[in-house]
């Protein structure tokens, strides 16, 4: 690999990375604890992750439970839940709160799908977006630094990492639909 090319491959890992991270918080219709990454609480006027003001466990396939550091955050991680898109409504029993995740019927798991066909959509115009920023500069090093032969080997390595993504890409989404599909 050309270190002229190495902060093209650092951002197409990065854009993968975020998908994963974007697919975790995808509820397959049993209780994953990173739905609730992206829940900030109101911890004394700082708007706080969820993970951070008390603890998630998962007793059971369809629950989760989080139970506060301090009893006074419960309204809070309440409120929290309740303004978050995940579609849970907590039940507060003055002690913990818990989240029964329903089963997924089948026209949910089918906009599931969906949606994450059109994350994955998104995720390769990122990479073919950083591809193209790639091109672009090895253009312009090649009106000055490196010869013709030279810009276009470095755009077939750019090309090659562009497809490798795109692949693990395709990977990711073809797994996350299936585990939706099949749960």
């Amino acid at each position: 690999m050309d270190s002229r090319l190495q902060q093209y491959e650092d951002k197409m890992k990065k854009t993968c990375e975020f998908l994963e991270a974007d697919y975790a918080a995808i509820r397959a219709g049993r209780a994953n604890p990173h739905v609730l990454d992206k829940i900030r609480v109101d911890y004394y006027g700082t708007p706080t992750p969820l993970q951070q003001v008390g603890n998630v466990t998962v007793p059971d396939a369809r629950v989760l439970q989080i139970a506060p550091w301090e009893k006074s955050l419960l309204k809070a991680i309440e409120k929290a839940i309740l303004a978050s898109d995940i579609g849970i409504n907590p039940v507060n029993d003055g002690n913990v709160i818990r989240l029964a995740f329903p089963d997924l019927t089948e026209e949910r798991r089918k906009d599931l799908v969906k949606d994450i066909r059109k994350k994955a959509e998104e995720g390769k115009v990122a990479i073919r977006n950083i591809r193209k920023d790639g091109n672009n500069a090895l253009k312009k090093l090649g009106k000055t630094d490196i010869s013709e032969d030279e810009v276009k080997q470095l755009e077939d390595e750019l090309q090659k990492l562009t497809d490798k993504f795109v692949k693990d890409i395709d990977v990711l989404m073809e797994k996350k639909s299936k585990e939706i599909m099949t749960v």
